[in-house]
């Protein structure tokens, strides 16, 4: 396993790393959770991220207990704040109230005493973003929060973000949670340019575009009943006859480096200096460990040409 600096920080984390949604405390039966992450871990990946929405803290209380065998200071743990967690109207959002209590209840669920990194899970347009930075500065000063970060904000928000804190000298945030793959690819625009400018690092998810990239769907006709795509409208919108012949196409440059599609997809990502990690899922132990395998794998000027001539 490579390691990578998180943004601008000294903080290094695995190439490759274990996130939660859509997975562990609902989908995945516990067993295969639990080995997922020690598989994880024993292959090097030191970065394992989460949310409080995810299954309303079950995936938490999971992640939580099952690294609590390893020394903390081995991983690295990221949660998020932002989304609905009960019926009340401050039960969301970016406030000073929402956040704090949040922060709380996440570490309580993952038996913590602090998270490494907390995210933002989204923008709160009703919340001044002074107010959210004060809260998260005083997180970091308390030491239940090292490092602060958000997921999806777009470039002139994280640069307003910036300002404010450099005129109140308020912590910084040093991480950008985007979704990235060949399919999905505006942060390339702006979002990675400003994160190269200003130490912001890009902590990528669905980098294999919910299993596409992996090479295992042949026709849009033939979405295998058991996966989450069968069961979800809005991913299996996301597969195209169109893009199931790209990754066809794909899959005959990564057999010739003796390699799975999957990989291709995820050394592309990492291509980019400013990606400091791809975020993955993993139902199974198996998946886990063909995903550990693009760490490291450079690809090649011609390579990454005929890979644009495909996607486009």
């Amino acid at each position: 396993m490579k390691y990578r600096r998180l943004g601008g920080t000294g903080l290094k984390v695995s190439e490759i790393s274990l996130g939660s949604w859509l997975t562990y405390g609902g989908y995945v039966e516990q067993d295969n959770a639990v080995r997922a992450i020690e598989t994880a871990y024993s292959l090097g990946v030191n970065f394992f991220d989460t949310a409080n929405v995810y299954e309303k803290g079950e995936a938490e209380k999971v992640l939580g207990a099952t690294l609590s065998s390893y020394p903390r200071e081995s991983y690295v743990l990221a949660t998020k704040v932002y989304g609905v967690m009960g019926d009340g109207p401050n039960d969301r959002g970016l406030s000073r109230k929402h956040i704090t209590e949040q922060c709380n209840a996440s570490l309580k669920r993952l038996g913590a005493e602090y998270v490494d990194l907390l995210y933002c899970h989204r923008y709160d347009p009703e919340t001044p973003i002074e107010e959210t930075l004060r809260a998260l500065d005083d997180l970091v000063r308390q030491g239940k929060v090292l490092y602060v970060g958000v997921s999806e904000w777009t470039a002139a928000q994280m640069a307003e973000a910036l300002a404010v804190a450099d005129r109140y000298l308020l912590d910084h945030i040093v991480v950008n949670q985007p979704i990235y793959n060949m399919f999905e690819r505006y942060i390339e625009k702006e979002i990675i340019p400003l994160g190269l400018r200003k130490g912001i690092g890009q902590v990528v998810f669905s980098p294999l575009a919910q299993g596409l990239l992996t090479g295992k769907y042949s026709s849009v006709s033939d979405i295998p009943e058991d996966s989450r795509a069968a069961k979800l409208d809005w991913m299996r919108k996301g597969i195209t006859e169109e893009r199931i012949a790209k990754v066809q196409e794909l899959g005959s440059i990564a057999a010739e480096l003796d390699i799975s599609v999957g990989n291709l997809a995820l050394a592309w990502i990492l291509r980019q200096p400013n990606v400091a990690s791809a975020l993955v899922g993993a139902s199974r132990p198996e998946q886990v460990e063909e995903n550990v395998k693009a760490s490291g794998i450079e690809l090649t000027g011609d390579v990454l040409t005929r890979i644009e001539e495909i996607i486009g």
